[in-house]
């Protein structure tokens, strides 16, 4: 268990330091959206260009992995959104956040420290596919549903403006832009000093992010559906696992350490990228910051058993 502690504690602590803040008064609303936009359009851009630019379309193409994690993962984003109209007759954008917070794995910022605690750095492979996996392919699902869902007059219209959203989209355009990269000019080509301010600001995303969930719990009122954060929630981290072990055994087997880590990244708790997606569109902000400081502290116990059973097996 101390190895989750030593990865989760720090993460709730910078989400405590921003409540502090924010019930102190020493920072207000307006602080956590220049957070959130300074993350969205400047420092998540860095890492997912860096990430996708340095990583071999190959490893990217793990079609195993692919199915069993985001197979597991897309089970539970339309089945909780599916949740969500059946019991809350919520309206399409919310139902779309309800599935993002509740099948987001924290992968950038509690998977890869986890992972090199609990197995090294030159084991870190299926964290940074899951990362890329979650930053690309999830969030893109989001916009297109977001753009559709707040998007009127008709089909044409709502398919141009998805279309221009996701070619303004900064972190679309990063992630298809590292892609492109590496595709054409090939892993490890970046530029010096491309990859130091990519590593600089990109370094920056995890804490603001975090940091910025607290502020805006702490200068406002919480207000939470104990219910709905429960259900949410217990989807996050015991459904996903579960699916995923359930594909890997009957669908797409894997090895021994590739099945253990698509099993712990399913079981991370919601990533903090869910709360600033919700903050850009206004839509689900406030129960998304409860699911994430929620299931981050579940989390200490559901990762620690499965650490238990996965970790001495690889």
């Amino acid at each position: 268990m101390s190895t989750v502690l030593n990865v989760a504690l720090p993460v709730f602590a910078i989400i405590a330091a921003g409540i502090l803040m924010g019930r102190l008064k020493v920072l207000g609303p307006a602080s956590s959206e220049a957070l959130n936009k300074f993350v969205y359009f400047v420092a998540l851009p860095a890492v997912l260009f860096l990430s996708t630019a340095r990583t071999p379309l190959g490893e990217i193409l793990n079609g195993p992995f692919l199915g069993a994690f985001l197979g597991a993962m897309l089970l539970v984003y339309f089945g909780g959104a599916l949740l969500g109209g059946l019991i809350h007759r919520e309206r399409a954008a919310v139902r779309c956040m309800q599935g993002l917070t509740a099948s987001f794995s924290n992968t950038g910022y509690m998977g890869i420290p986890l992972f090199l605690a609990a197995f090294g750095a030159d084991r870190l492979a299926p964290a940074i596919l899951a990362t890329i996996v979650m930053s690309v392919i999830m969030v893109g699902i989001a916009v297109i549903w977001l753009e559709f869902a707040q998007s009127s007059g008709g089909l044409g219209k709502a398919l141009g403006d998805v279309g221009r959203a996701l070619m303004r989209n900064p972190l679309i355009v990063a992630s298809a832009a590292g892609v492109l990269w590496s595709f054409t000019l090939g892993v490890g080509t970046v530029p010096r000093p491309v990859v130091t301010f990519c590593e600089l600001v990109g370094g920056s995303a995890g804490p603001c992010a975090l940091f910025a969930i607290g502020l805006f719990i702490g200068t406002r009122p919480f207000r939470a559906d104990v219910g709905e954060i429960g259900w949410v929630v217990a989807l996050k981290l015991l459904a996903q696992p579960l699916l995923t072990w359930a594909l890997i055994a009957h669908v797409f087997p894997l090895d021994p350490y590739w099945a253990a880590s698509a099993i712990i990244l399913a079981a991370l708790p919601t990533g903090g990228l869910t709360f600033v997606v919700a903050s850009q569109y206004g839509v689900y902000v406030e129960r998304t910051s409860a699911a994430i400081l929620v299931s981050t502290i579940l989390s200490t116990v559901t990762l620690s058993a499965l650490l238990a059973v996965y970790a001495p097996a690889v």
